[in-house]
């Protein structure tokens, strides 16, 4: 497929992403793509398996819940914000891809500290192990930002694979995550969404990072990606301490064992890895 196309896909994903509140109609996304609206349809749909109505509402469902689980926003103004000003149809709609209302979701799901004074213990648990992983090979692309906001890079990551005819090559999806985000601010925080890759050069438009070898310990979580942070405090807050382990000087890294298109969140499986000494 022409670059031409394939910069149409990730110009209206970007749009979308950076847009949630915003007019993301199919003529508006057509005309963000620069092509008629009946053609468009049909291009986007073959090229990334979904409509654009069902894009939207995915991206949309996936900000609203990271915004239930990750801040105390009254869920009338993130229904605003993901572009559902009625409250009523973002809850249905909610509720219908998550399981749960958006306030049964928020309680079920939002297992931060809600004192400044908590410590350990009171964290959820999850089951780790520890193994050897290999070396891996990544390309991907870079993200600044919200952590939370790396699946505008994993869309755009998708996209290219597809267009260019990839996917032979692409084998464990991963992302790395440089900076703790405790002491980073959200808006400079790095990360790299990518894959293991089997191939020679680099493909065009991405980059390349590399997972050493060595003694990782694994939390196997399964839930929405918006409940993981939970998951890093179960790591560090319930297990390191008990593990007479010492972590590595790298950053943590996390594996997707299945696919958010395929699965509904609460099946999707995630193996975080904090390397180790």
């Amino acid at each position: 497929m022409s670059a031409a196309y394939e910069n149409r896909i990730l110009r209206v994903l970007e749009y979308i992403h950076d847009n949630p509140d915003g007019d993301l109609s199919l003529d508006q996304l057509a005309d963000v793509a620069a092509m008629s609206r009946f053609h468009w349809h049909r291009v986007f749909h073959a090229i990334t398996g979904e409509t654009c109505a069902q894009a939207v509402r995915r991206i949309r469902l996936h900000r609203a819940a990271s915004a239930l689980v990750i801040t105390t926003t009254p869920v009338a103004e993130i229904s605003q914000s993901v572009g559902y000003p009625n409250l009523g149809s973002f809850s249905r709609a909610f509720t219908e891809a998550y399981g749960k209302s958006p306030a049964a979701f928020r309680k079920a799901g939002c297992h931060l500290p809600q004192r400044p004074d908590f410590k350990t213990g009171a964290y959820p648990m999850y089951p780790v192990t520890i193994r050897e992983e290999p070396a891996r090979r990544l390309v991907g692309l870079s993200h600044t930002g919200d952590y939370h906001l790396i699946g505008k890079k994993f869309e755009a990551f998708g996209a290219l694979c597809q267009t260019r005819g990839l996917w032979p090559q692409i084998g464990e999806v991963a992302a790395i995550y440089y900076d703790n985000p405790e002491e980073v601010a959200a808006a400079d925080l790095r990360s790299f969404a990518g894959a293991v890759f089997s191939g020679d050069a680099v493909p065009e438009g991405m980059e390349e990072s590399h997972l050493d070898s060595g003694k990782v310990a694994v939390l196997t979580y399964k839930g929405p990606y918006s409940g993981i942070s939970a998951a890093y405090h179960s790591l560090f807050g319930n297990w390191l301490p008990a593990s007479g382990e010492e972590p590595a000087d790298t950053p943590c890294y996390e594996l997707y064992l299945n696919n958010p298109r395929e699965v509904p969140p609460e099946e999707l499986v995630t193996e975080i890895c904090l390397p180790l000494k």
